[in-house]
């Protein structure tokens, strides 16, 4: 792509408006994310979170950038012993093991490791000694070894939610206790109870609060002073907001530049809930859909705007996914034959032609300029890009056809910077991996088979079945089962004398299943911000969505 990058714009929820992104170190970046509680199986909201701030991470990357990306994991925290003594494990065998399980999640969204995954649990001495540093400045009190932030001590409480101290709906998470001195005062360290893990400290056994771990692994790894705070917007409020707080308590200097927060996932435009019954787990969408389209799924609306969850969403996502596979499946076959010929001809290759130059030109500028606008990505999935695919597509059907050899060359070259450009973008928005594009398409067949409840031999038996209609010109049979299949997401394709089959949109509505008793993922819950608006950027969908 071309050497001169377009200069970063990023929505700062510390502000509410879009901002010039300047480093606090030309040349590097310092970001943290939080990351999820270890539970549970992870669901679609902790997947929007991963992939959204992925893919800032690799555009950061692209344009140049050094990244320091810190990512925690919780592993110590009430749901978690909840969860321990519900099934007898060890809570810390427990979390370790749906740390594992996330990570493998994170493997099949393609999202890249962070510089740093630290854990609550192997950081106890920093948390520690921060919140001694906290009380020792004044700002936080024990009570009967439990720790407590005293939040009328600092002044600009409530600066990044807009929640004031006066307006703080106390007891809304946990039920007030009256040894605080103020009703919105949090824990910083809790006393520890029977049958649930311990560290010792100055103020006897006990394990951090929820809060506190964020500000010490953060301060560990990126110091007080950093370039991006980033989480869901339900951490907003209490959590960021406390995270300011206890940083300013250590360090009256502490600063984040920037805070950047993705939107909420619903589903059929409710928010997902455990009592609603419409949760779902990456994994439970996985087994039905390729991991690929649940990707193409998350950024196909910007990453404040909330996220609708529909099947329909997912099919149009994976039949867009199918789409670009296969045009760049095509695009290699149709290559690896005809550069196979007339290899000394390639010494006098024209220049790639004025269709492909400005249709490459158009993609780049477009890829730059809206990802560097607050990183729009429906705009990418959905513009230069598909007109990209198209160029491909039509060119390959001139290739079928005779032409003059030096019109072929330049037709072969421009596909090649074609193809290359539509790559690179690609790699960008996190599509590319070391699977063919062979692979990937079986993999998007083999779901759709799932999803359509067919082996692939009854597929082949099908067309066989309609071949043979065909012959005996019985059009009714032969229209019915293509209707039959299409109305499951498979479409029959008449290529010459063959027949063969891919994915399509199903012509028949789906509905969403939730599996029974699935594993059910919370978020960390709290009071949403109630004075400040996030900035909604609008959906954008792929064109074949309904």
């Amino acid at each position: 792509m071309a050497e001169e990058k377009s200069e970063l714009r990023i929505y700062n929820s510390m502000t509410n408006e879009k901002e010039i992104f300047k480093p606090k170190e030309p040349g590097k970046v310092s970001m943290y994310v939080c990351g999820v509680t270890a539970y549970d199986y992870s669901h679609l909201g902790h997947a929007r979170a991963a992939v959204s701030f992925d893919v800032f991470f690799r555009y950061l990357k692209y344009l140049g950038y050094e990244v320091t990306y810190v990512r925690n994991f919780t592993d110590v925290d009430d749901k978690i012993i909840k969860r321990a003594n519900e099934t007898g494990e060890d809570p810390l065998n427990l979390s370790n093991r749906f740390c594992d399980e996330y990570d493998l999640d994170m493997t099949y969204l393609q999202c890249e490791s962070p510089s740093r995954v630290p854990r609550v649990s192997t950081h106890i001495g920093e948390i520690k000694d921060m919140i001694t540093q906290i009380i020792n400045n004044g700002h936080a009190y024990e009570v009967d070894g439990d720790v407590f932030y005293a939040v009328e001590k600092f002044p600009n409480y409530g600066m990044l939610s807009g929640q004031r101290l006066e307006h703080n709906r106390a007891g809304e998470r946990v039920a007030v206790d009256s040894r605080k001195r103020h009703p919105a005062d949090f824990a910083l360290w809790k006393a520890a109870k029977p049958g649930e893990p311990s560290w010792d400290s100055p103020w006897g056994p006990g394990r951090p609060g929820w809060h506190i771990e964020c500000s010490a692994m953060s301060a560990c790894y990126l110091t007080h002073k950093f370039d991006i705070h980033g989480g869901g917007i339900d951490l907003i409020f209490p959590h960021h907001e406390n995270e300011i707080a206890q940083s300013w308590a250590v360090d009256n200097e502490s600063n984040v530049s920037y805070w950047l927060h993705n939107g909420h996932v619903t589903n059929n435009n409710e928010k997902m809930s455990k009592s609603l019954g419409n949760f779902f787990t990456i994994r439970q969408i996985i087994e039905r859909y390729h991991p690929l389209a649940l990707r193409h799924f998350l950024i196909s609306a910007h990453y404040r705007s909330p996220l609708n969850y529909s099947v329909a969403q997912l099919e149009s996502s994976s039949d867009a996914v199918y789409y670009i596979f296969q045009t760049l499946q095509d695009c290699k076959d149709t290559l690896s034959s005809l550069q196979q010929e007339g290899t000394d001809e390639k010494k006098n290759v024209p220049q790639v032609e004025e269709a492909a130059k400005e249709c490459i030109k158009k993609l780049r500028i477009e890829f730059q300029t809206k990802m560097s606008d607050d990183l729009q990505t429906p705009v990418i999935l959905t513009g230069a890009l598909q007109e990209a695919l198209k160029y491909i597509n039509n060119s390959l059907k001139k290739l079928k056809k005779k032409m003059q050899k030096r019109a072929q060359l330049q037709l072969i070259q421009s596909l090649i910077e074609v193809e290359k450009e539509i790559g690179e973008v690609l790699d960008l928005l996190g599509f590319l991996s070391s699977k063919s594009y062979a692979k990937v398409l079986q993999e998007l067949k083999d779901k759709a088979l799932t999803r359509a409840g067919l082996a692939e031999d009854e597929v082949l038996s099908l067309i066989e079945e309609r071949t043979q209609a065909r012959l005996n010109k019985d059009f009714p049979k032969s229209d019915k089962i293509r209707t039959i299949l299409t109305a499951k997401g498979i479409a029959l394709m008449d290529v010459g004398s063959e027949t063969i089959w891919r994915p399509c949109i199903p012509s028949e509505p789906l509905v969403a299943e939730v599996t029974q008793k699935a594993p059910i993922v919370e978020e960390k819950q709290s009071t949403p911000p109630v004075d400040k608006k996030v900035e909604q950027e609008g959906n954008v969908q792929h064109a074949a969505s309904t």
